[in-house]
């Protein structure tokens, strides 16, 4: 038995590994794409060297690697079991006393090892990973773009300068119809250069661009030191058959400085971070001191006040015992404008300054939360990959669908509640709404009593995902019921005994007129009588019985009159208007809980109406079945023999 129960471990555990590797790659790819999207209108035509993009995609994939093994693990386990479950290889499992989670044991081993491979990485890869792609990120957007000059349209990717093409020669590099508006140090420095022709090239460094012009005409303004004190000649204009013209353009490729990133918390390990929330909160501490320090002394700008005499001074202003407006209307109207503005001034400057203050110690504060929640992230996203798995095995084994089809609907479903929950959290975290402990424990949080469900609904063969049961579940909830619809039989071995079935039906008639006028259908139920005092109706039950005999002696008929008028009899519910749920205590808690006892009492009162309504059609159908059968008696009892 043992030797059987490794074997097995080693089938599945192979079967999973196969799936993982294709399912990795898959997931990894999807993301990076995912990742490249939201910046690729920042990157496009820069010119990039395909070693920079090479580094790009790498620390990009290194970076994405622990997002991408949990969504791996929950598609790799959910194809895998799912596969066992379709080939009725799981039925076999268990049929040979194997229970579903002795058949986990080999994938929760390899799931632990991979939580560990992902700790790791986002630990000591990761992070050096992510400062690398950020710098490279960020050293792409600085760059200059690739010189694409486009026609009929200003081009301002030069700096310093706008250029206007009016047509191009892709095949020789020529421009025609230049116009070239230029500006260097000021508006008095502006020119305008207008070319037939020309051409552009860039210098062998890579620094600058040499236009070659032909055909033109130079207009620029002249600097007051050209004019030697004159302004007869305000600018000058110069007429040309060859220029060429010399421009800054860096087209080369230069990383920007790592320290610039130094507040970068993906970019750091769990140490790392520690030793910078140490060091943020030392820092910030002090900075903190700085302002109040500032306060105090403007608040007590003089050694002289103290503190007791400044507050003194300020309550005996708000009570009136210091007349302000009194002294400021013995004062000049020049001296209170300026008391006006120099106060005006006072107020605007420490409301800046304060704003200022405002602005430091929010930013602050959000660099101490983002660390906080990265360590945080180190963790959950870990352990994201055993809640995964519990999630998509289980799941596998439910719905016993292999393939690529409905596993791939569930894990993108289930992945992106995760993400939704995640994201939210996370933000409402960093910008201080939610405490930091919620950051990325919210999705853990309420995704694992869902991978407890699943796996407590596997190991019992719970139909979780029955098509039919969930349809039952929705039309009992609804309140829907299907219509009849009996067929003309092409075999009769007994006729109806229409005679029968009409002294039934006109009894049934009786039945219902007293059963309608004892009960008032349309009267509210007793709220005591639903919820509490649970009394079966078997005069309903009674009526449907007959009812129902009748109308299957009659569905031996061949007269498609009387088949047409059977089937117009609706299908009685014969509990659904006399409580709620078939359990007392459920009634009972739906009683207590306020919003879902209105719902089910309102429920129930809909239920005798429809009663109500399912009798009154009952008896026209009765009455129609009963003359139109004794018109045709003698006719219909030849058809039948």
């Amino acid at each position: 038995m043992n030797l059987r129960i490794k074997k097995l471990d080693k089938f599945i555990a192979k079967q999973f590994l196969l799936l993982f590797a294709g399912t990795f790659f898959i997931c990894l790819f999807v993301l990076m794409m995912q990742f490249l999207w939201r910046f690729i209108d920042e990157l496009i035509g820069k010119g990039l060297s395909m070693e920079v993009l090479a580094q790009f995609f790498e620390y990009m994939a290194l970076m994405m690697v622990p997002q991408a093994l949990p969504l791996a693990i929950l598609l790799s386990s959910l194809i895998t079991f799912g596969n066992l479950g379709e080939s009725s290889e799981l039925t076999a499992i268990k049929a040979a006393g194997i229970s579903l989670m002795q058949s986990f044991r080999s994938l929760i081993v390899i799931t632990v090892a991979i939580m560990a491979v992902s700790f790791y990485f986002q630990n000591n890869i990761g992070p050096n990973a992510n400062m690398k792609l950020m710098q490279l990120l960020v050293s792409m957007k600085q760059k200059s773009p690739e010189l694409e000059i486009p026609e009929g349209i200003f081009y301002d990717g030069l700096p310093n300068c706008n250029i206007y093409v009016q047509k191009k020669n892709i095949k020789t590099g020529k421009l025609y119809g230049i116009m070239i508006y230029r500006m260097t140090d000021s508006y008095e420095d502006a020119a305008i250069i207008l070319a037939d022709s020309g051409m552009i090239q860039s210098t062998a460094e890579k620094k600058h661009l040499l236009l070659s012009l032909w055909s033109g005409e130079w207009f620029e303004n002249m600097r007051e030191s050209d004019l030697g004190g004159s302004a007869a000649v305000p600018y000058r204009r110069e007429t040309f058959t060859d220029k060429k013209v010399l421009l800054d353009f860096d087209n080369n490729f230069s990383l920007m400085d790592a320290a610039a990133l130094s507040n970068n918390a993906a970019g750091k390990s769990l140490s790392q971070i520690r030793f910078a929330i140490d060091s943020l909160n030392a820092t910030y501490d002090s900075i903190g001191r700085a302002f109040w320090n500032d306060t105090k002394q403007m608040c007590f700008p003089s050694p002289r006040i103290s503190k007791k005499d400044s507050l003194g001074q300020v309550r005996a202003a708000q009570t009136g015992k210091i007349d302000i407006d009194k002294r400021l209307r013995k004062m000049k109207i020049d001296r209170q404008q300026m008391v006006y503005s120099a106060a005006l001034s006072s107020v605007q400057r420490e409301t800046s300054d304060l704003d200022f203050k405002s602005m430091m110690t929010q930013n602050n504060e959000r660099v101490i939360r983002n660390h906080e929640l990265e360590a945080q992230n180190k963790y959950a996203l870990a352990l994201q990959c055993i809640i995964f798995f519990f999630i998509g095995a289980p799941l596998g084994a439910i719905i016993r669908k292999g393939g690529l089809g409905m596993p791939i609907i569930i894990s993108v479903l289930v992945f992106i509640v995760y993400y939704i929950l995640d994201n939210s959290a996370f933000r409402m975290s960093r910008q201080g709404s939610w405490p930091i402990w919620i950051g990325h424990w919210l999705a853990i949080a309420i995704m694992s009593p869902l991978a407890v469900f699943v796996t407590y609904k596997a190991m019992n063969d719970s139909m979780v995902f029955n098509a039919d049961g969930w349809k039952r579940f929705f039309t009992r909830l609804l309140g829907l019921r299907a219509k009849r619809s009996i067929q003309g039989k092409e075999v009769v071995i007994e006729p109806p005994h229409y005679k029968q079935d009409n002294e039934t039906l006109l009894q049934i008639n009786g039945e219902v007129m007293e059963y309608s006028r004892r009960h008032n259908l349309k009267s509210l139920p007793n709220f005591i009588k639903v919820f509490f005092k649970y009394e079966e109706d078997h005069d309903i039950e009674a009526i449907s019985d007959k009812l129902e005999k009748v109308i299957r002696d009659l569905s031996n008929t061949r007269d498609k009159q009387v088949m047409h008028l059977i089937n117009r009899y609706p299908v009685l519910a014969v509990k659904a208007h006399t409580r709620p749920f078939d359990r007392r205590w459920m009634n009972i808690v739906a009683a207590i809980i306020v919003p879902v006892g209105i719902f089910t009492y309102l429920r129930m009162w809909r239920f005798r109406l429809r009663l109500l309504r399912d009798l009154k059609v009952i008896r026209y159908t009765n009455t129609n079945i009963v003359n139109y059968t004794e018109k045709r008696m003698g006719h219909l009892d030849g058809e039948e023999k």
